[in-house]
């Protein structure tokens, strides 16, 4: 007996800490080291973090899989993301998961079902703007992923073209990066809105896009746009909303 407790003792130290319920691909690493602090912290949750140059062979086992890209996106990790979310995995993309950069990419945007149109932003085309202050409204006021443990410290109107106008909860970020003018291909499911007045021009945008759910294959894909640094993923509301996503069961509201 003495010897099959050690043997049992020797393999568990030998295992690899395959207790993370969440894997997360970055290229860059302390906003997720912080995402993953409070994940643990919160929810109870381990992460394992790893570049797309290192993701394990196997998906499967992780409960959801996050990815924060800002560079290219290569093609392998691409295709093993899109696998295991159609195989049935939750994918929650983040921030610059939906880039110019991601246009040249095979799959991505169809399997996101975005795209981002050129030319002027006036007329419909795509833009992103840094050093920005943005509110991020609440669009889905009954749903688990906005509600649960989130305190929104304000509300305020929300009118999006041809939408119906609103007061709703909303939280400001400062010093951000607002992406204009994602077009969305498909049905899915919108929790959150920005609002964002161009300093410029002095025009107020209003837009629908800024988080929301679509069913891909046998999984679902959770996008969130805010996430421009380390400072966002220390904002009360904004964390726990990530968090929330990464803990939602699919199918339920």
């Amino acid at each position: 007996m003495k010897t099959l407790a050690l043997i049992l003792s020797l393999a568990a130290a030998a295992m690899p800490a395959l207790a993370a319920q969440v894997l997360i691909v970055a290229d860059e690493f302390p906003a997720m080291q912080e995402l993953a602090r409070q994940l643990k912290a919160q929810e109870g949750w381990d992460s394992q973090i790893v570049k797309q140059t290192e993701m394990p062979a196997d998906l499967k086992p992780f409960q959801a899989v996050v990815v924060y890209i800002h560079g290219k996106l290569l093609p392998a990790p691409e295709k093993a993301m899109v696998n295991y979310t159609r195989e049935g995995g939750k994918l929650v993309a983040l921030h610059h998961s939906i880039s110019s950069g991601k246009r040249t990419n095979e799959l991505w945007f169809n399997f996101l079902g975005v795209d981002l149109p050129k030319g002027d932003v006036t007329q419909g085309g795509y833009q992103w703007t840094e050093g920005v202050t943005l509110d991020i409204v609440n669009l889905a006021t009954n749903h688990f992923i906005t509600t649960h443990k989130v305190k929104y410290p304000a509300t305020g109107e929300f009118a999006p073209v041809g939408g119906v106008r609103q007061v709703l909860p909303l939280f400001t970020l400062h010093d951000s990066e607002v992406y204009l003018n994602h077009q969305l291909l498909g049905e899915r499911t919108r929790l959150l809105g920005l609002r964002y007045t161009d300093k410029k021009t002095n025009r107020e945008w209003h837009q629908s896009h800024a988080g929301w759910i679509k069913p891909a294959g046998k999984g679902t894909i959770y996008y969130l746009m805010p996430g421009h640094s380390v400072l966002e993923f220390q904002d009360p509301a904004y964390v726990r909303i990530v968090i929330n996503a990464i803990i939602h069961q699919p199918g339920t509201p």
